[in-house]
């Protein structure tokens, strides 16, 4: 019996042991994973801030974009809204003259207003088609002799 017992007190060391030996193993295990998980959710953190703050970022640049954008748009309407002081006074200066030759120059009254049909008529058909497109963006000049020279030949 003694031998009995001597052999199950072995057996029951090497059962501790063994058990022993597993469970710091298993204890060492959840360690690393533990750690591993925990190096993972700080990673995921750093870099859902990071994207957080580059979103925040480029959200903000939009909006300003966007905002500068409505602006320029708005300041293109009203630059085309309004012409400028010079031309304004040029306008009134011409006119000037116009009514003055309507009244000093007995024939001039009617030249005048069938040029000035015909330039309307002109600056209407500068609205559609290419030729349209091409003037407004390339101005013709005309001289002074080009003005006499169609004058001439219209008979006056």
């Amino acid at each position: 019996m003694n031998s009995f017992l001597v052999g199950i007190a072995c057996g029951l060391a090497v059962a501790i042991i063994v058990s022993v030996y597993f469970s710091v193993k298993l204890s060492s295990l959840r360690k690393e994973k533990k750690t591993e998980v925990e190096k993972y959710k700080n990673m995921l953190a750093e870099r859902m801030e990071i994207e957080s703050s580059g979103v925040s970022r480029l959200k903000a640049e939009n909006e300003e974009l966007r905002k500068t954008n409505e602006n320029l748009r708005v300041s293109l309407l009203a630059m085309r809204e309004k012409p400028g002081r010079k031309e304004l006074e040029r306008l009134q200066v011409m006119q000037t003259a116009a009514d003055r030759l309507v009244l000093n120059s007995p024939g001039f009254a009617p030249v005048w207003q069938a040029a000035l049909k015909e330039s309307e008529e002109e600056f209407r058909k500068t609205y559609s088609g290419l030729m349209p497109f091409l003037k407004r963006h390339i101005p013709l000049k005309t001289s002074d002799a080009q003005l006499i020279d169609d004058s001439g030949e219209s008979g006056v």
